[in-house]
């Protein structure tokens, strides 16, 4: 019961004190005063009363806090009150207080700053209040409800630096993603980009509200990735904050034709070679083959994905053409354009063939020198073929024998052809002059009107089967040496 008396006695001193007018200098607390901010009755109050009288006179309360000029404290400490500690301490000798809030004639007053000089310690509960970065201090004396303001401390934590570059691994100008959003107590942010050789690539400045930046490398190798975080008093961050991305090395594509001075290479596959392809840190996957005409056109393209990477391509048009590959590695990256992935190359035709032509033929006899009606020859006749105008006009010239299948008066004959061809798909007409010597001494050698109709039956382009019909008409002569005759004819 003393002791409760004791501490009664000692609120209402305090109170008593604090009428007095407010001023700059501390005021020492030598005696007891007798006003209460609350009233507090019975026992000394649980940190739970204190909470419920804090509850219950907040509007009290903030006129106190707006008069001290600590208006902006005031809604965290009520609501920070709530779950906050309180702490058992004591109001020591020589102690000071920035101020403390009292009642007077009903009016909320503040006054401080106050040191208490009385004989013994006051017991007290101590509140602490976190507003940002700064904490501060509040003593309650037990058990009144007077609410003295102890002192505020700012404390700026050490920022803490928190980088993520993604992808790890990229293509040389594929997008690389910064972000330093999970940073913590920054004022602002940085990050640099070194090379492998420690040289600055490049830097940004970011901040909390713009924590994300997007870049680029285009060369590649190992780079480093190094944040700071600065804090509020302007202090890095010590942390270690880096992140390393290797920028992937491009294939290198090769490609190498078959030929490149393509002599009657017309229909002929001409083999586009890119198994020299590379990657200097993995292996190539896939190669792309182009091939362009002299007016760059496109003609035609190819995709190969197996080794050894190959095109093969009949031309079926002569001219000039460039053929390019591009390699694509196990990554996704694509080799650049080079003298070493592009080559050019010219394609001919087959134009001149030599050819032997062969087969039966029936010479007209006739009554004229009691001859038979016809008589069987076989005849052979090497020659040239050339095209005039390909796949559509040819020229045709031989020289041979005929051989006749019965004896005298039927002699070998010797015969020559000149024909002019038009060509109508695998169909031909043939026409022009040709030359014979006589078959039975009767008769006289001359020229002859020659006519031939034939069918291709097989052309590679560079070689070439064909059967004919053909018929020899006289001229000058009688009409009774006439001949005709089925061939074979191999141009080569």
């Amino acid at each position: 019961m003393k002791n409760k008396k004791l501490v009664v006695l000692i609120c209402l001193a305090l109170v008593f004190v604090l009428v007095a007018q407010a001023s700059a200098e501390v005021k020492k607390i030598k005696s007891l005063g007798q006003y209460t901010f609350v009233r507090v009755r019975g026992q000394i109050p649980t940190p739970e009363v204190m909470k419920m009288l804090v509850d219950r006179y907040s509007a009290d309360i903030k006129i106190g806090f707006e008069q001290a000029g600590l208006g902006e404290v005031y809604q965290p400490f009520i609501d920070q009150l709530k779950t906050a500690q309180f702490e058992d301490t004591t109001w020591n000798i020589g102690e000071t207080v920035q101020w403390m809030l009292f009642r007077s004639q009903g009016k909320v007053k503040v006054s401080g700053p106050l040191e208490w000089a009385g004989k013994k310690p006051v017991e007290t509960f101590t509140v602490k209040v976190k507003v940002g970065f700064k904490t501060y201090t509040f003593m309650i004396p037990k058990p009144c409800g007077n609410i003295a303001y102890v002192g505020m401390v700012e404390e700026i934590p050490e920022a803490i630096c928190n980088l993520k570059v993604t992808p790890a691994k990229a293509n040389i100008n594929d997008p690389i993603t910064v972000d330093m959003s999970g940073s913590q107590y920054a004022k602002s942010l940085k990050v640099e980009v070194l090379d492998k050789q420690g040289n600055k690539v490049t830097s940004k400045d970011l901040s909390p509200d713009s924590p994300r930046w997007q870049t680029k490398l285009d060369k590649p190798g190992e780079y480093v990735f190094k944040g700071t975080a600065i804090n509020m008093a302007d202090k890095p961050s010590a942390n270690p904050c880096e992140a390393r991305v290797y920028i992937n090395y491009p294939p290198v594509a090769v490609v190498v034709p078959s030929c490149t001075d393509c002599k009657n290479y017309y229909g002929r596959p001409v083999t586009f070679d890119a198994s020299g392809s590379s990657d200097p840190d993995g292996q190539v996957t896939k190669v792309a083959f182009e091939l362009r005409d002299a007016n760059g056109q496109v003609v035609d393209s190819y995709v190969d994905t197996d080794k050894p990477f190959t095109w093969e391509k009949a031309l079926y048009s002569e001219g000039t053409f460039t053929v390019s590959a591009t390699a694509y590695d196990n990554d996704g990256a694509v080799s650049a354009a080079t003298g070493d992935s592009s080559k050019s190359f010219t394609v001919t035709r087959k134009k001149l063939f030599g050819l032997i032509e062969f087969g039966p033929m029936l010479a007209h006899g006739g009554d004229e020198y009691d001859l038979p009606d016809y008589v069987g020859y076989i005849f052979i006749r090497p020659g040239l073929f050339t095209w005039l105008n390909p796949d559509k006009v040819s020229l045709t010239f031989t020289a041979g024998v005929g051989v006749p299948l019965k004896g005298s008066p039927w002699k070998t004959t010797i015969m020559a052809e000149l024909l002019a061809n038009l060509h109508l798909g695998k169909a031909y007409i043939g026409v022009g002059p040709g030359f014979i010597t006589k078959e039975v001494d009767m008769r006289k050698a001359g020229v002859d009107a020659v006519g031939q109709l034939g069918f291709t039956i097989f052309d590679n382009y560079l070689k070439m089967g064909q059967i004919f019909f053909e018929f020899r008409a006289p001229i000058g002569r009688t009409f009774d040496s006439h001949k005709m005759g089925i061939g074979f004819r191999y141009n080569f």
